[in-house]
């Protein structure tokens, strides 16, 4: 019934965020009880919005690991009670419901100009000019999706209104924003609408329209993660914030010790660099803290998309789309050189945060954004992602497989998701800059946890990022890691 395929004659494996152990609780029945359930309460509560297009029954049973029928038979009895709809060569689809027309947002001006710009003390540059990198925070750019990308800008150069040419939106085209709304709801539980979405020219940029609309409204303090980015910490000391850093755990953030802070920045589904996701005990407390306090969540979700051996960890912003910012990028599902991103903001800072874009750069390049806005429409995106799952689970696996065979002295951690790795080498290992020194000598670029911002007291480890080599290097790198961690 639903076994279809798009325009260009590739199946669209599209990816689904569905929680299906507790739907099959609130269900009170079996599997396909649950899925049922699951996709009546992502229909009803707007994250699968009529017209979006569903996954196969085949690749949501291997996904969700059921049988095919079972999926096949939720389908169809969801057709029949009007939730989808079921057509040969245009697939399953949800069906038209009644949407409720967001709120008008009113306009809010800062109420004080940011500060003097201070000097910046940013991540040193991976790009080292050795033959060899597993620096952390890019992916396998050689795998760049160049034909498909082509395809959907000749497709939306095609499309685009005259308009579209000149001054937009500070929010971005409208296009990008109403594709991207669907797949955040579809992929990431992300509640939001177009109107909410701002695209911004990169992260980083996105970071700092937060900060400084954040600062004009008077917060003063903001919790961050003890390890992460320092260019993180450095654009938010940059905007006048105070930066108050929060102990990482087993369980991500030690999200208890937020007293006296107006904003908190997590790394929630996926922690920098130590890769634990946020538990969900502490999901639940900070977004309770938020609602309490009247303070805001910044969710990074720099690489969501990634995941080997766990269910998808859904966005914390749907636990409390008016207390968080949902932050996503291309950067690591594509490549960062696009300076595409987004941020979902919530109603009463959303005019803050378009004011801060419209003075930064008035709106990002308008056709990277249609071509976008083609891909995700197309599902050429989530084709390529399911791609690049599986190449980055590959290294992964090579990795972990090299290490075990010669270097079994050294802990591997951090690997059920994302793109990047935690080597932990033995206390009398010595000091880490000696294992670097020696992987440059070898012509490796590696980092050091210590980076990130590990105080000099904790065991020495590094952080490998074994997405980051193309493809004829890859080999190359992990041959030279070994050997420099045999020595260590």
């Amino acid at each position: 019934m639903d076994d279809w395929a798009t325009r260009d004659g590739h199946a669209a494996d599209y990816d689904l965020l569905l929680d299906l152990a507790a739907a099959r609780a609130a269900a009170g029945g079996g599997a396909r009880a649950g899925l049922e359930h699951a996709l009546r309460e992502a229909v009803r509560d707007g994250r699968l919005g009529a017209g979006t297009r569903l996954p196969s029954s085949r690749v949501l049973a291997r996904d969700l690991g059921l049988a095919r029928n079972t999926v096949a038979d939720a389908y169809a009895q969801l057709v029949a009670e009007g939730w989808l709809t079921a057509r040969q060569g245009s697939g399953t689809r949800v069906a038209p419901r009644p949407v409720a027309t967001a709120a008008k947002v009113t306009a809010r001006p800062a109420d004080a100009p940011p500060p003097p710009i201070a000097p910046a003390e940013l991540v040193p540059d991976a790009a080292t000019g050795l033959p060899y990198s597993l620096w952390p925070g890019s992916p396998d750019l050689s795998s760049f999706p160049r034909a498909a990308w082509s395809a959907a800008a000749r497709r939306a150069l095609a499309a685009a209104p005259n308009e579209a040419f000149g001054y937009t939106d500070p929010r971005g085209r409208p296009e990008l924003r109403e594709a991207l709304t669907a797949y955040l709801a579809r992929v990431r539980g992300v509640r939001t609408d177009p109107d909410h979405l701002v695209i911004c020219t990169g992260y980083v940029q996105g970071v700092g329209l937060l900060a400084r609309a954040l600062y004009g409204r008077g917060a003063r303090r903001i919790a961050v993660e003890a390890l992460g980015f320092p260019d993180t910490r450095t654009l938010l000391r940059t905007a006048g914030l105070e930066t108050v850093p929060l102990e990482v755990d087993g369980d991500g953030a030690r999200v208890e010790h937020l007293a006296g802070v107006q904003a908190a920045l997590l790394t929630p589904a996926h922690q920098f660099p130590t890769g634990v996701p946020l538990s969900p005990g502490r999901r639940t407390a900070v977004t309770g803290w938020a609602r309490g306090s009247g303070a805001l969540i910044v969710e990074d979700d720099y690489d969501g998309e990634f995941r080997y051996d766990r269910q998808p960890v859904g966005a914390l912003q749907g636990l409390a789309p008016d207390h968080v910012v949902y932050a996503g990028t291309a950067s690591k599902s594509l490549a960062p050189g696009l300076r595409l991103a987004w941020l979902a903001v919530p109603p009463h800072l959303l005019d803050a945060v378009v004011r801060e874009k419209r003075l930064a750069d008035h709106h990002s390049p308008v056709l990277d954004q249609l071509t976008l806005a083609e891909f995700l429409s197309s599902g050429a995106y989530d084709r390529h992602v399911r791609r690049m799952r599986q190449h980055y689970r590959r290294r992964r696996d090579r990795l972990v497989a090299a290490l075990a065979a010669r270097a079994p002295h050294v802990h591997v951690s951090g690997i059920a998701a994302g793109l990047h790795a935690v080597l932990q080498l033995p206390p009398e290992t010595g000091p880490l800059s000696a294992v670097v020194t020696r992987a440059r000598a070898a012509g490796l670029a590696l980092s050091g946890l210590p980076v990130y911002g590990a105080p000099p007291t904790t065991p020495p480890a590094l952080v490998i990022g074994y997405a980051t080599p193309p493809d004829h290097a890859f080999t190359g790198a992990l041959d030279r890691l070994c050997d420099v961690l045999a020595r260590a």
